[in-house]
């Protein structure tokens, strides 16, 4: 990626913005929270007038624990609705282009094999959380929306679901990725082959334990939201 241009990044304290600064030049810039809030427009835009990026990868916003985006709904809206609404608007007045870090989640979640352009129907609140995201980011055509299915490595979790797939990658893998795809436009599905979360998680965690999610009364998750890469595998060919 070229060092001739700035490229500002929020969220960059997260889990996916801290490996990303590790592997940065110094052409990026990783705001907190108090030189760029993203709940305060004049803050926003003051900030990225002085830095004067021609890229933001938009990483803030409440993602999990899911059960979050249920007991906090106000919270949920205001970072990722809200939070991204000023993060377009100020794209948009000082020509930015944003890119906008989504999840395979916004899909129905039932068949699998997703395409950017198949109709979307969320199934818990965080994916409506997200949506309500991309809905902003859509109004304005200097964008790139990535539905991404990522995830740390090695596995993090003591269990898998077995009988849900999905499109994970990690980390590192989508950086890789990533940096051949920023200066695309409109919608990319970005992810690793479909696999059963079991399947994927056994590679890196050898003592991950088997769970079924039809089993599982209060988890609210899609069973399917396997993404089709088609688009993703033309770019990077």
């Amino acid at each position: 990626m070229s060092n001739k241009f700035k490229i500002v990044v929020t969220g960059g304290s997260g889990r996916f913005g801290s490996l990303l600064k590790k592997t940065v030049g110094k052409n990026y810039f990783f705001p907190n929270k108090k030189k760029l809030n993203i709940l305060n427009l004049n803050s926003t835009i003051k900030y990225l007038s002085k830095i004067k990026p021609k890229y933001l990868i938009h990483l803030a916003g409440l993602s999990r624990p899911l059960k979050l985006h249920d007991i906090n709904i106000e919270q949920s809206i205001k970072l990722n609705i809200i939070g991204t609404s000023n993060i377009t608007i100020a794209c948009k007045k000082l020509n930015i282009k944003l890119i906008h870090f989504s999840t395979s989640y916004v899909y129905p979640g039932k068949k699998g094999n997703y395409k950017e352009t198949d109709s979307l129907m969320p199934n818990n609140n965080y994916a409506w959380s997200k949506l309500g995201a991309e809905s902003a980011v859509r109004m304005y055509k200097n964008s790139l929306i990535l539905r991404v299915s990522m995830t740390e490595k090695p596995f993090v979790h003591k269990y898998a679901f077995a009988d849900m797939k999905t499109n994970f990658i990690f980390h590192e893998d989508f950086i890789k990725i990533f940096k051949k795809v920023i200066h695309e436009k409109g919608v990319l599905n970005i992810g690793g082959p479909t696999k059963s979360v079991y399947e994927f998680a056994k590679k890196s965690n050898k003592n991950v334990k088997k769970k079924y999610l039809k089993k599982e009364k209060n988890i609210n998750v899609p069973i399917n939201a396997s993404m089709n890469l088609s688009k993703l595998k033309k770019i990077i060919k």
